[in-house]
């Protein structure tokens, strides 16, 4: 025979190679046809035992211990151990119960640990107790302080009052929101005064002077609508019932003056802060951001951290802290406006926001005040253990503060629902709150039923329980405990050359143009660089969780994690038996079901034989024919013949029954 050469041999291995591989691909597939196959029959053969057999096997195997006495002991003991279990099996559920219960109940424990490091000094904000210079304001408040005077008199001395001094009053303001005083010398019929009666309408003498002190009480009277629907907000002193009527309506007449107007109107920072010394390095108003906070005015931020770096504090004590000497000028107070004479301070966090309405502390006049202070560091967990916020992302509140690009804060949050409320309610913004785009701060001019609509969302408690609902606190906190102690400043001894030196200092003048009602010295520092670290952690975690579970099913049944894993397996295998018995039970229906083999007639001998035949043969079923009846082409009907054995009817078993594993394994 002829040898092929070994270029051909190779070209016949290679092509042997390409002719077996779609071999063994066929074969990979058959066999992983098989495995599946093989599978399916043990799906649809399910564990292979009956209720019975089942629990009787879960018995005799699991290694808890009750079960296996149920199925070993005689019949009392049976009946005993099968109470015991159940009794027992159910108090491990309700414990599981409540444990999970405990544990989804987010429960927070709170640690308290103790430190010692070198810390940023903390952002000092002083304001001024009265917002503004009168001197600077008093065109504004003419006609509203001849109001408030002529209230007085009327309130003081009645009886001397007449009506000519009122001609001159302009009560235009009056109108929007009168006084009134509630005559209630009768309890059962209080009568209800005007402050000035008609004086301001005509000649007639007030009902006022009908009224003392002592049997009537003074009120606000606060109309909507037109005047149509009135309320009264009462006042336990006069005092309280005109300051309150007296800033109500100072805010309608700031609130249509330009921002930065208003920031003319208040104090400087040179004639606010006479020296500043922090540590051993001087500084000046020129270390202070000014921002302007409606109810104090200009205010005043150290150490504020927005442009520069946060300051250290070298070592604690007084001689560290920051030292300051302000001139509140008291003398220049608006007379019906500020009622407490002293500096306004606060101490908190870089970047944040000082609200020194709500947190602030007063200094007082000629005095000395020292503050210690000491550091409290919060730390909440968040959710779901805390209801706290990382930064203020996730409130679906509008920061209106956040254009001073400040961290938030709940203040933040609860001033900017209460001025969205405000908005939606009354259509305009208060004054003491910042303004969102496109919308006017009210007042009585465009908005004359603001007053009313303001003093009851005040009052709301609603409102108040919605947006602390909304607001959340901040989950990282520091918060500044202060230890205040106060002395007389200046002494008299020193007195005269410490007002004399600060008097050249700031007017350049030999003569004394300070007095020691409007100086005040401060002194902030650190107590201790100790500070404390208030923790949240959680109470209950899945270790205490997965410990407890484990504790009471090894206790009361004597189980472990495998014996909840041989529980779940049997509960598995009962529902598996039960939906192949169902399955079988829906199949034994339908083969019992009743079938017409035939829509019509049954046919004849001869056309089931050309129907085995003939696979295109259709039998006449429309109608039946009698015998010996021709067709329509006059042919009679073909000679019967024996049809071909049915070969399935052979078959020991239905069609659509499961191969055995070895049929399997054959295919």
């Amino acid at each position: 025979m002829r040898k092929m050469p070994w270029r051909h041999l190779g070209t016949s291995c290679v092509l042997g190679q390409q002719v077996l591989q779609p071999m063994r691909n066929k074969g990979a597939t058959m066999q992983v046809k098989k495995y599946l196959l093989k599978c399916l029959h043990r799906l649809q053969k399910g564990p292979g035992y009956t209720y019975k057999e089942l629990l009787v096997w879960y018995c005799n195997n699991t290694n808890t211990h009750g079960p296996k006495r149920i199925i070993c002991e005689g019949p009392k003991k049976k009946a005993m151990w099968f109470l015991l279990t159940l009794l027992f099996a159910c108090l491990v559920c309700w414990q599981w119960g409540v444990f999970i219960q405990t544990y989804l109940s987010w429960e927070v424990s709170v640690s308290l640990s103790m430190g010692f490091k070198t810390m940023n000094f903390p952002a000092v904000t002083v304001c001024n107790s009265s917002p503004f210079q009168y001197s600077k304001v008093k065109h504004l408040l003419k006609d509203l302080d001849e109001l408030m005077e002529a209230v007085l008199e009327k309130i003081l001395a009645p009886e001397f009052s007449h009506s000519n001094t009122t001609s001159t009053l302009n009560f235009t303001i009056w109108n929007h929101t009168p006084l009134v005083l509630i005559d209630e010398r009768n309890p059962d019929h209080p009568v209800v005064l005007d402050l000035f009666g008609d004086s301001h309408n005509s000649s007639k003498a007030a009902p006022a002077s009908t009224c003392n002190a002592q049997g009537c009480k003074v009120a606000m009277k606060l109309c909507s609508a037109n005047g149509t629907v009135c309320t009264l907000r009462n006042f336990t002193s006069a005092t309280q019932a005109v300051t309150e009527w007296y800033i109500l309506q100072a805010t309608n007449i700031f609130s249509q003056v330009l921002p930065q107007d208003l920031v003319g109107m208040g104090y400087a920072p040179d004639r606010i802060i006479l020296a500043c010394l922090f540590g051993t390095e001087p500084c000046s108003h020129r270390n202070f951001t000014r921002i302007f906070y409606p109810d104090y005015g200009n205010c005043y931020i150290f150490n504020w951290g927005m442009t520069e770096k946060a300051l250290p504090s070298a070592n604690p004590g007084t001689e560290f802290g920051l030292k300051l000497i302000l001139d509140i000028g008291q003398e220049d107070y608006v007379p019906f406006l500020a009622s407490t004479a002293g500096a306004r301070l606060m101490l908190h966090e870089q970047r944040t926001y000082p609200f020194i309405r709500e947190e602030g502390i007063y200094a007082m006049a000629g005095t000395e005040t020292s503050i210690g202070v000491l550091v409290d560091k919060l730390q909440r967990k968040g959710e779901p253990y805390s209801p706290c916020t990382m930064n203020g992302s996730d409130v679906a509140i509008q920061n209106l503060y956040s254009n001073y690009n400040t961290t938030y804060s709940i203040q933040a949050c609860l001033h900017s629902c209460f001025q969205d409320h405000m908005i939606h309610n009354c259509s305009c913004g208060h004054y003491l709150y910042p303004l969102p785009a496109g919308e006017k701060y009210c007042n009585n001019r465009d908005f004359p039923d603001w007053a009313y609509c303001y003093l009851s969302l005040q009052m709301s408690v609603t409102q108040r329980e919605t947006c602390l609902s909304m607001c959340k606190e901040s989950c990282n906190d520091t918060q500044y405990k202060m230890t205040i102690s106060m002395a007389d400043w200046p002494s008299e001894a020193s007195e005269d050359w410490i007002l004399h030196v600060l008097s050249q200092e700031r007017d350049q003048s030999s003569n004394i143009t300070l007095s020691r009602k409007g100086i005040v010295k401060l002194n902030i520092y650190f107590q201790e660089f100790n500070y404390r670290t208030i923790e949240e952690s959680p109470a209950n975690n899945i270790v205490w969780l997965l410990s407890n579970l484990g504790g009471q099913f090894g206790f009361w049944m004597g189980g472990s994690v495998l014996c909840l894993i041989e529980f779940g397996e049997i509960i598995i295998d009962f529902i598996w038996i039960t939906v192949i018995k169902l399955v079988a039970s829906c199949k034994g229906l339908r083969r019992r079901q009743p079938q017409a083999p035939y829509t019509g007639p049954p046919p004849t001998v001869a056309e089931l034989v050309e129907a085995h035949t003939n696979f295109g043969f259709q039998p006449d079923t429309t109608s039946y024919r009698p015998h010996g009846e021709v067709y329509p082409d006059q042919q009679t009907l073909p000679i019967p013949g024996t049809p071909p054995p049915n070969y399935d009817s052979l078959r020991l078993q239905p069609l659509d029954t499961m191969e055995s594993d070895s049929e399997v394994e054959a295919i």
